[in-house]
């Protein structure tokens, strides 16, 4: 074979080469740099075709289909790489669309002059036939828009590699790798031109795109060329809000970000890198012993600077930075700042101190009301009630404003009393002791202890309970819950009313039912009692139903305690009837007992 074949095998090849490169950067088409490197490799493949195609023309018109073959891609290529260097350094991200719009005005021109160059001959003058060489067939006399494009293609190259210097040196060492084959796959098709200006007259370019490809391919498979973008990665690196800080294998400080260098201000006055660890953080010995006292492992640290008045707090961790063959070559640095956290957790603590204190406070405050209000309180209604019945017996004068005083103590008496109650079960202080009771011998108990208070307004109290129905309850809390809602039912049902109290099952419980016709409840009470709040809001001065909705209040915490719950209807001028529920069973105590000792051995 002669030299015309082997060039064009040779340049067949290279647009092979090109169309694989083109095919890899397809599959990963979803990344923005792989689809202009799928363009870039595509052009460079019709140029190495047309030109292969161009060295075995034999007439003209074959030579002028070659090249309108090779401009396909001649006017392209070089815009598509400065489009991949602006790619991978993540300039112009927003205009980025603009920006390749206007550098492909002259490679467009370039494209559209070439395909009517036989009407104008801006871009070839003439063809000339080579008597002397087989290679190139004809030479090309250059016109105004080919020099127009040679200018324009070395202006592009020269500024892709300028934007490559500040990458490569701000760059870790991976990324830097990533760089030099970019430029080198760049340069070495332009380099190749270049030989036009020694007077070879053999186009040489597309060999250097067979060079471009390899080297390529190489970096696609080693270092994820198309995977990633070095300066958007250091603009990410950069907004990042914790410190970072890389360190190499030899315990040198290779990059930061801009969060680092405000928490070491020593790191902004690094000239060369990588810069020895322990120059860096001489000011910070501390950091500087748990960075080296982590080995090759990971870690976790305290470190703490004083910025003016202000101490401030980092949380740090140390990892290390494996490479693929599971090798480590450097580590990370994280600089958490958790001042805030910490100045947080100050103030809490502060805060959780003054509520004890407070807490204590009202600790003696509710002593104070045990011992020196109650006990005077429980002697003034001692008097009161010996006083009344001596006035009443001897018939003296004011002897029913007496009375109506001695109410007044007695109901003051037992709101301290409900109040001391409710603080006990708040504090933990009532021991909760459940048991299982006959519910129809507990009721009577309490209707037998209200009966004094209901015969003064001959009230009728009935229980219409089954004698099988018992209940699990703490006995104390149980009859202060029945004394309280047949309290209040006695003190809201008129003279000669009915209060029945009543039970019946449901399920695995018991509901009691305590149900009277006596006034009702205020529409605006019964909104209050029905936010069921876990605390009781004072009323204004002068409300009368204090002791009443306090025990309401007391009662409903209590059913709580027991796992049930407490709810009412009421109906304004006929009657209220309370309910709550009890864990409980309708065989009988005896049954009930004997199902909980089965129950606990189980």
């Amino acid at each position: 074979m002669d030299i015309k074949q082997w060039m064009s095998i040779f340049l067949f090849a290279a647009a092979a080469i090109m169309l694989f490169i083109s095919w890899l950067a397809y599959r990963k088409r979803h990344l923005p740099v792989a689809k202009t490197v799928f363009f870039m490799m595509l052009a460079a493949a019709f140029y190495a075709f047309g030109y292969g195609l161009e060295v075995l023309s034999r007439t003209l018109d074959e030579f002028k289909l070659s090249l309108q073959i090779e401009y396909l891609g001649i006017p392209f290529s070089s815009t598509l790489w400065l489009l991949l260097v602006i790619q991978f350094a993540g300039i112009a991200a927003k205009r980025r669309k603009q920006l390749a719009v206007a550098l492909m005005i002259i490679p467009a021109l370039v494209f559209g002059f070439h395909l009517t160059n036989d009407w104008h001959h801006l871009v070839y003058e003439r063809y000339i036939l080579n008597m002397d060489s087989e290679v190139p067939l004809y030479t090309t006399i250059k016109g105004f828009w080919y020099k127009v494009h040679g200018a324009y293609n070395y202006g592009v190259m020269l500024f892709g590699m300028l934007l490559f210097i500040p990458l490569y040196w701000r760059s870790p060492s991976l990324m830097r790798k990533q760089i030099v084959i970019l430029a080198f796959g760049g340069a070495a098709p332009m380099l190749l031109n270049a030989v036009f200006w020694f007077g070879i007259r053999v186009d040489l370019t597309p060999f250097g795109f067979v060079v471009s490809g390899i080297v390529y391919v190489w970096g696609i498979y080693r270092f994820n060329l198309l995977r990633l973008m070095p300066l958007a990665q250091a603009k990410l690196f950069d907004t990042i809000r914790d410190g970072v800080v890389l360190i190499d294998g030899d315990d040198r400080i290779v990059s930061f970000n801009r969060a680092a260098a405000s928490v070491i201000g020593e790191l902004s006055g690094i000239a060369r890198y990588p810069a020895e660890t322990a120059v860096a953080l001489t000011a910070h010995p501390e950091l500087l012993e748990s960075i080296r006292g982590a080995g090759s492992g990971e870690a976790q640290f305290p470190f703490r600077r004083t910025d003016g008045e202000r101490t401030r707090y980092y949380a740090c961790s140390l990892t290390p930075i494996i490479e693929a063959d599971a090798q480590p070559i450097g580590k990370i640095l994280m600089l958490n700042d958790i001042t805030e956290l910490k100045e947080n957790e100050a103030r809490l603590r502060e805060n959780a101190r003054q509520l004890a204190e407070l807490n204590t406070f009202k600790d003696k405050l509710f002593t104070v009301v045990a011992h020196d209000i109650r006990d005077p309180i429980a002697l003034l209604v001692s008097l009161t009630e010996l006083l009344g019945e001596e006035l009443t017996a001897a018939g003296r004068e004011h002897a029913e404003l007496f009375l109506e005083l001695k109410d007044q103590v007695n109901g003051t008496f037992h709101l301290v009393e409900q109040l001391l109650d409710w603080y006990r079960s708040q504090k933990g202080q009532i021991v909760f002791s459940p048991m299982s009771w006959n519910l129809q011998q507990v009721v009577r108990q309490a209707l037998a202890l209200a009966g004094a208070k209901s015969g003064i307004k001959r009230i009728d109290l009935t229980e219409n309970i089954d004698a099988r129905l018992a209940v699990r309850a703490d006995k104390e809390m149980l009859d202060l819950i029945l004394r309280n809602l047949l309290s209040n039912a006695i003190k809201y049902t008129g003279i000669g009313g009915l209060i029945e109290v009543g039970a019946s099952q449901e399920g695995e419980s018991v509901v009691v039912s305590v149900r009277d016709n006596g006034a009702g409840i205020d529409p605006d009470i019964s909104e209050l009692l029905r936010l069921e709040e876990p605390f009781f809001k004072p009323p204004v001065q002068g409300d009368e139903s204090l002791n009443a909705r306090f025990g309401l209040v007391l009662a409903r915490e209590f059913v709580r305690i027991h796992g049930g719950r407490l709810w009412f209807d009421s109906v304004p001028g006929e009657g209220t009837t309370f309910y709550f529920s009890l864990a409980g069973f309708a065989g009988g105590l005896a049954e009930f007992v004997e199902g909980d000792r089965e129950g606990e051995s189980g």
